[in-house]
């Protein structure tokens, strides 16, 4: 099962943690996350995201470039997918928009990737 929450949220009771921003969500010292990793090498290329700009018009667009930049980067995935085969995953990121947001695409995608092993 792999989960997507808010960073400004509670957090999760169980299961390992990561973070999957490219950049220190605004308002949340390190300490106070219970995280397992900061894998913003997981998180959409500076570029891809200031192009979409959390337009959610440009949304599909995002999704498709963003998993092109995800099979480039299979080692950025690889502690999310071992986490995964262990038990709960949840991905945090600091995008106000709950549906338009590379956390979203980013847990659809690991699903596509564990339902093919």
């Amino acid at each position: 099962m792999i989960e997507i929450r808010r960073v400004y949220d509670p957090p999760p009771d169980e299961g390992a943690v990561f973070l999957v921003d490219r950049v220190w969500p605004r308002g949340r010292r390190r300490e106070d996350l219970r995280i397992d990793g900061w894998l913003r090498d997981a998180a959409p290329s500076a570029e891809l995201r200031r192009w979409f700009g959390h337009r959610p018009e440009r949304f599909a667009e995002f999704a498709e470039r963003y998993r092109r930049e995800l099979d480039a980067r299979p080692d950025a995935l690889r502690p999310l997918l071992e986490a995964a085969r262990r038990g709960p995953v949840t991905l945090l990121y600091s995008a106000r928009d709950t549906e338009h947001n590379q956390a979203v695409v980013l847990r659809d995608h690991l699903h596509a990737l564990l339902a093919r092993e």
